[in-house]
């Protein structure tokens, strides 16, 4: 009798609750960059942000979040390697969730915003290393992971600065801004609507089945960016001028048109980004379950059974909840002062990179981007607005996130294989 017949059920019971780990670990730490630029910029209270996280990140989800996925995630490893023993896919993904689990649990008790692909990648690389040697690793396809790492930041980064400086000069130069704001808000509306509706259908649905092909998406992107620019006019038409004292530009009502655009970008970005990243803790978990089930057939891609896609979205939910208020305050608060102007410009950036990347193939972290966004808005301040202390320490924990996961994975494995093999 098999090692995979013989403890089948241990294994899917294991796999299911270290994928609830890894999901508690995307809700604590990546849910939480999102909505950090939100809650930092004060556009909405930490309470609203994790009311629209919790909606927006349990239906992208559940609802996108794909119901074929890969196996192996990235293509990092081939399955054919592991026809001869099945059982070693089993513990190299068991390794894998635990491995990348337990460093988000470490990242997001310090604060640190760090990927949590690059966390599922580095143990991924770890057993395999560990199980079936070097050679058995696609080495391109991690370097173009790596390459992400500078990619990303530098994308996103050189787009906020650009639309932060914009927003200044269209607006905040102007003689009158609160007039200005009115004039130029609705070009930055169709921009949200534009972004967003691009990032849904291009990162969002396609792993429903809609997979419209980039020039549909384009269209309906473009319609959908005039639609919300309408909404957007009928709904600034509402905001009325006020000066306070404590506002520098003596226009809180400009900084409130833009709070206004935050609440539909942290919704979008929250959607796009459970559809996303729930793979990171759903793959590994198909993976587990496909390979018992079939009695050790291995195949490039899994069927996902909707209740793994709740359980990941329910563990989103429950990591956002109870940790992810740690990471907020770093991205929110801790790289730069931002005011939903600057959060807006981050927040779009971040979006824009994300639909550039999709188009061209680009792989790319979610929270590299999200960073290089924030501290895109900084610079276009001066370097005396960015706190370089905060950044040293993200950048110092971006390097270690790939090394710690393999580290963690490759003693996890052997643990497992000794345990049952």
């Amino acid at each position: 009798m098999s090692i995979i017949a013989q403890h089948g059920e241990i294994f899917i019971i294991l796999a299911c609750l270290f994928g609830f780990f890894m999901a508690w670990g995307v809700g604590a730490n990546d849910v939480a960059n999102a909505m950090g630029t939100s809650v930092g910029s004060r556009a909405i209270t930490i309470k609203q942000a994790i009311i629209i996280a919790v909606i927006f990140e349990f239906l992208g989800a559940w609802l996108a979040g794909g119901e074929v996925t890969d196996t192996i995630r990235k293509g990092i490893i081939d399955p054919e390697m592991l026809q001869e023993d099945p059982q070693l896919l089993v513990y190299g993904m068991l390794a894998a969730l635990l491995a990348a689990a337990t460093w988000l649990l470490v990242a997001s008790m310090k604060g640190w915003p760090v990927s949590t692909t690059h966390s599922i990648v580095g143990a991924i690389v770890g057993f395999a290393v560990a199980g079936l040697g070097a050679a058995a690793v696609d080495w391109g396809a991690v370097g173009t992971i790596a390459a992400s790492w500078v990619v990303s930041p530098v994308l996103s980064g050189t787009i906020a600065f650009t639309l932060f400086k914009s927003v200044q000069h269209l607006i905040f130069e102007a003689r009158d801004p609160f007039a200005a704001a009115k004039r130029y808000v609705p070009m930055y509306v169709f921009l949200v609507g534009f972004a967003v509706t691009m990032v849904t259908l291009t990162k969002g649905l396609k792993h429903v089945g809609l997979d419209l092909g980039f020039g549909t998406s384009l269209l309906l992107a473009i319609l959908a960016g005039f639609a919300v620019a309408a909404l957007g006019i009928v709904m600034e038409r509402r905001v009325q001028a006020s000066s306070r004292q404590t506002d520098q530009f003596g226009f809180s009502g400009v900084e409130r048109v833009f709070g206004v655009l935050m609440i539909f970008t942290a919704c979008a970005m929250a959607f796009a980004h459970g559809s996303n990243d729930v793979a990171n803790a759903v793959g590994p978990l198909a993976a587990v379950i496909s390979v018992v089930q079939t009695g050790g057939e291995i195949e490039g891609a899994a069927l996902v059974p909707w209740w793994v896609l709740v359980l990941g979205g329910g563990g989103i939910v429950v990591g956002l909840v109870t940790y992810g208020h740690k990471v907020i305050a770093t991205v929110g608060t801790g790289i730069t002062e931002l005011t939903p102007s600057r959060g807006f410009a981050a927040t779009l950036a971040a979006a824009v990179t994300v639909v550039l990347a999709s188009g061209t193939g680009l792989p790319i972290s979610t929270t590299h981007t999200l960073v290089g966004a924030v501290l895109g808005v900084g610079l276009a301040r001066g370097m005396a607005a960015l706190n370089l202390r905060v950044i040293g320490t993200i950048a110092m924990s971006w390097l270690i996130t790939l090394p710690a996961g393999a580290a963690l994975a490759i003693l996890f494995f052997f643990t497992f294989k000794g345990m049952f093999g």
